[in-house]
């Protein structure tokens, strides 16, 4: 005679809860220190951005004192600020609300 099969007790259930990874942006803002100029090479060269595109951006931050240059995943956000900070310009992110 065969035994029926017992199905095994769980104990503990962790319930897992998916989280969405909001999009982070990556802004650029004012300083005294660097020219015009600067910012808008390093934002060429960072994030491959045409010469047009770049120099809005700059005046952006020269105008408004911020410009938000990136929008995305936090990892790639993190890398851009990094990034960023090693051509001494100041940035930060910031979480999309």
């Amino acid at each position: 005679m065969m035994k029926a099969a017992v199905a095994p007790k769980i104990e503990n259930q962790t319930k897992v809860q998916e989280k969405v990874d909001l999009p982070w942006n990556v802004v650029v803002l004012n300083d005294p220190v660097n020219l015009m100029g600067y910012v808008t090479l390093v934002l060429q060269k960072v994030f491959g951005y045409p010469a047009e595109k770049a120099e809005r951006m700059m005046m952006e931050v020269h105008e408004q004192g911020r410009s938000i240059v990136w929008s995305g995943n936090f990892e790639k956000a993190e890398l851009y600020v990094s990034q960023l900070h090693a051509k001494q310009l100041r940035a930060t992110m910031e979480k999309v609300k």
